[in-house]
């Protein structure tokens, strides 16, 4: 049997989770003195609302060794092959609580994911159907390393008041970025992200601008799916967004999903992505 696992931050829908029989396992979100479990405890909505009445953003924290502890060892026992992907170990040590919890165990093979949200989440989704190919665990854990550098993963930021909050830039940047509506185009390379590009003007302008930008791009794509990750946009956008996608004629599936509260709190409301694999 084969189990695949992956953190809260790949941001798949609990749709697709089923579908594909993923097991998601949340990291920790710390609002003042109290610690939830992203996507069980505390929605992004509610990260929001907090941030905002505490001019503040929560902290994140990888997956507890408890909860890894109570996943895992059934598992264990039952003697299956798992894999199990995490979030960027240059993003957290969930990679390394993972590979303590299971230290010794042959049959476990930690992906790091070198990547965020969808962008693990494609690798998820990939996975699952090497295994119901009929792979083993070691083959697909294989040839999921050997194409994580083909994973595109860029969102386009609307505020930069998040990332101030949480330290990842000074206030005088955000109010600066804030005032001239600077939205940073935000970029995975080498499993850290990194600022692309700066886009002007209104958000649901600044995010068609990138989406058309990535054209070349995206018609090299691989074709099996492309997702369109955000934050809380309007439906509006996300449906012209998927417009776009659709009018190219490259991808067999376009798939939508909410980002989770680990993501939502970093990056605040109104980020909208679009992820995939290059050919």
């Amino acid at each position: 049997m084969i189990r695949i696992l992956a953190d809260s931050t790949c941001d798949l829908s609990r749709e697709l989770a089923d579908k594909y029989g993923i097991t998601i396992v949340p990291l920790s979100i710390i609002m003042g003195d109290k610690s939830y479990y992203d996507g069980e405890d505390v929605t992004p909505d509610k990260i929001f609302e907090w941030a905002d009445a505490n001019k503040t953003t929560p902290k994140t924290a990888a997956v507890t060794q408890e909860r890894a502890e109570a996943v895992l060892r059934p598992l264990i026992d039952a003697g299956d092959d798992i894999i199990f992907f995490c979030i960027s170990s240059k993003m957290s040590s969930t990679c390394n609580v993972i590979s303590m919890v299971g230290e010794g165990y042959e049959k476990l093979y930690v992906i790091d994911s070198y990547n965020l949200s969808t962008g693990i989440g494609l690798q998820v989704i990939r996975a699952a159907e090497l295994a119901q190919a009929g792979l083993d665990a070691a083959t697909i854990a294989r040839n999921i390393e050997a194409d994580r550098v083909k994973v595109r993963a860029s969102f386009v930021i609307d505020t930069l008041t998040y990332l101030a909050r949480g330290g990842r830039c000074s206030a005088v940047t955000a109010l600066f970025a804030n005032t001239l509506r600077i939205h940073p185009i935000i970029e995975v390379k080498d499993g850290a992200m990194g600022v692309a590009k700066k886009l002007r003007g209104h958000v649901e302008h600044a995010i068609m601008n990138y989406v058309t930008g990535l054209e070349e791009e995206l018609k090299n794509a691989h074709p099996a799916r492309v997702f369109i990750t955000h934050s809380g946009c309007s439906e509006e956008l996300v449906d012209e967004v998927r417009d776009y996608l659709k009018s190219l004629g490259v991808f067999e599936e376009i798939l939508e999903t909410r980002a989770g509260g680990v993501i939502s709190s970093h990056c605040g409301p109104n980020t909208l992505g679009v992820l995939y694999y290059e050919k």
